[in-house]
């Protein structure tokens, strides 16, 4: 698998499995806000490829960015990286 360098990389939580070939995968990174200095968590839901429907609910996952696969998706899975239930 030949990844380019501008590809951007995330890592997450798998939130849903439901969809056939699709995860449904939680980032969440930690955010400081601008004036008072407090950090804060944001997450975001991002729609992965799953080809061989092997990702299940609680597994974190990398993903990268990939050409738009549907309406939704442009993002699939590269590895597991462990188990969070």
């Amino acid at each position: 698998m030949q990844e380019k360098n501008n590809q951007r990389i995330f890592q997450g939580v798998v939130v849903s499995d439901k969809m056939q070939k699709t995860i449904v995968v939680k980032v969440e990174r930690l955010v400081m806000h601008p004036k008072y200095k407090k950090r804060y968590h944001v997450s975001r839901r991002y729609k992965v490829h799953d080809e061989k429907n092997e990702y299940h609910m609680g597994d974190r996952v990398m993903f990268c960015e990939t050409r738009p696969l549907s309406k939704d998706k442009r993002w699939r899975v590269i590895e597991r990286k462990g188990q969070t239930v």
